[in-house]
């Protein structure tokens, strides 16, 4: 089962971090926040990739091409017949991962829609490339295969930036919570997407977050 990351986006919000190279690039622990990402989905047996580029995309392909170079020690003949070695194996032997570009400015629905080509099964999974989880990624899939619709997110209740004060009716504090949970619900960015919701992306290159899931909802009805 393909797992698509979403990795085009400018990172306005990590601006210090962005300025010159992508969002899912930022280092957490010496590696890049990607490497984690791809390392939690293979933990529970997805190791087929596919990454929606956009913003510095250059960044993310380099990355992959010298990955080999980069991860072991190996041995090199120069000269017109150029060899390399390489000695030992890292951990990340067996992922496939395929690198597309989707556009700088394109939206969620948009990036999808151009990387359909590389799904051929009927159900792939989603995800950004600046998030990671303990999310249970198999559980999450048997869950999708159960309920029979076309799409699965997983949601969290977010917790507030600031504390929050409860008041009397004569300006005294009653309470005071720290950082409380939301009544809402939040996007927690792990999906599980069946392949019907790339015709609906195809309808353009410009959705927003919010219309794919729209019509996705209708689509399920």
């Amino acid at each position: 089962m393909k797992v698509v990351i979403l990795c085009g986006g400018l990172g306005t919000r990590l601006r210090e971090e962005t300025e010159f190279r992508p969002k899912p690039m930022v280092e957490v622990g010496g590696r890049p926040i990607l490497w984690h990402i791809m390392k939690t989905y293979a933990h529970y047996g997805f190791h087929e990739f596919v990454l929606c580029l956009g913003y510095r995309g250059s960044t993310i392909k380099d990355y992959f091409l010298n990955y080999e170079a980069m991860n072991n020690d190996f041995s090199i003949c120069l000269g017109p017949s150029s060899q390399i070695r390489y000695h030992g194996q890292h951990t990340e032997q067996g992922f496939s991962v395929t690198l597309a570009d989707t556009g700088l400015e394109s939206m969620t629905g948009g990036r999808i829609s151009r990387i359909r080509n590389y799904i051929q099964e009927d159900t792939f999974l989603l995800t950004y490339g600046d998030g990671v989880s303990d999310v249970d990624l198999r559980a999450l899939v048997e869950f999708h295969e159960n309920h029979g619709k076309i799409a699965t997110v997983t949601v969290v209740r977010p917790i507030s930036r600031f504390g929050m004060v409860d008041l009397t009716g004569k300006d005294a504090v009653a309470r005071f919570t720290e950082k409380p949970k939301s009544d809402g619900w939040m996007n927690a960015g792990f999906l599980v997407l069946n392949r019907k919701c790339l015709i609906t992306s195809a309808a353009t290159t410009v959705f927003s977050s919010a219309k794919p899931w729209r019509a996705w909802r209708r689509k399920a009805n």
